[in-house]
């Protein structure tokens, strides 16, 4: 299982801030720190409109992109420092250029959002890298994944598809869960999920479901200032999240062999159950449904499992209230 914490734009452009979340974040259990290379004027224009209308500070989408810019030298101050604390430093692109600032960073992988999937002029870039891919699909049809499947395919590039509804919060509704297993029987590629929901229940059923990767966004508080800050899971709860799905992960690598039970002979002796007697019994007496009772231990009695064989005999001697059943009481 990978796991990546997306700080994104939390940071809101301050380089402190932006060692904080790593700072924090390494002590989750994560395997990645991921932020996003914003170049202004590389992917951006004055014309674009806001996602999410939050920015009271910033006139237009282009200025907030600006803002969210660091240079090369505090990316590779963010990037030494992730790997002081034994996280994997990662960010995604979002025009050629920030590919060229990834490679001058030395970056092991690349991730794209899902407004990229279709972006093959960035797919180009990045394969020229001989680096591997993580691919969000949040709003892409299968039809559409396809043409990009084939085009990677065709440029021999080693992706993985992540499920992801681009919605801020996810409802449940919308998790798409069940997208999981068709992108593994459709791609036959390594398949995870990019979760937006703010809750670590989401997570941990996609691990159950078979994901192999997960990206989450990560924030000190949902309070906080950002378009992301409500669809973000708080640093506790990341840590909550890693220790469930490392829990499962294990669980998974263990399958449980239903048709042996021999490790459980000793706990089936205590807890299984042998045939007693519920009242005082003379001997003559035919046994019916009514005389007879189960107890604790297993291997005093008559098993219980075998009740309907003694229903109909003779007891051959006075049993008295709560004693085992023994064949050798019976005719």
């Amino acid at each position: 299982m990978f796991l990546i914490a997306e700080v994104g734009q939390a940071h809101e452009g301050s380089l402190g801030i932006a060692h904080s979340y790593i700072d924090a974040l390494a002590k989750t259990g994560v395997n990645a720190v991921k932020f996003q290379i914003h170049i202004a004027e590389a992917e951006s224009s004055l014309y674009e409109p806001f996602r999410i209308k939050f920015s009271t500070q910033d006139k237009t989408r282009f200025d907030y992109w600006k803002r969210m810019e660091f240079s090369l030298e505090q990316w590779q101050e963010l990037k030494a420092h992730c790997e002081e604390v034994g996280l994997e430093f990662m960010a995604s692109p979002f025009s050629n250029a920030a590919v060229d600032l990834l490679e001058e960073l030395n970056v092991k992988r690349y991730k794209i959002g899902s407004g990229e999937v279709n972006n093959f002029l960035l797919l180009q870039k990045i394969a020229t890298t001989n680096k591997p891919l993580i691919l969000s699909s949040g709003m892409s049809s299968f039809a559409e994944l396809d043409e990009t499947v084939a085009f990677l395919k065709k440029l021999d590039v080693d992706f993985s598809i992540l499920q992801c509804t681009t919605s801020y919060p996810t409802r449940p509704e919308n998790y798409g869960l069940n997208v999981i297993q068709q992108l593994k029987e459709r791609y036959g590629v390594k398949v995870g999920y990019s979760d937006h929901s703010a809750k670590i229940e989401t997570c941990i059923a996609a691990t159950a479901l078979g994901a192999e990767i997960l990206e989450f966004h990560a924030v000190f508080n949902r309070k906080m200032f950002g378009p992301d800050a409500s669809s973000s899971l708080e640093i506790e709860e990341i840590g909550q999240l890693v220790s469930a799905v490392k829990n499962i992960s294990l669980a998974q690598q263990h399958p449980v062999d239903k048709s042996d039970n021999t490790t459980f002979k000793d706990l089936k002796n205590i807890f299984e159950k042998s045939l007693a007697v519920n009242k005082d019994l003379p001997a003559g007496h035919i046994l019916t449904f009514q005389d007879l009772e189960a107890k604790k231990p297993k291997g005093y009695g008559i098993e219980a499992l075998k009740f309907r064989k003694v229903i109909g005999r003779k007891v051959t001697r006075d049993i008295r209230q709560w004693e085992f059943l023994r064949e050798g009481d019976l005719s």
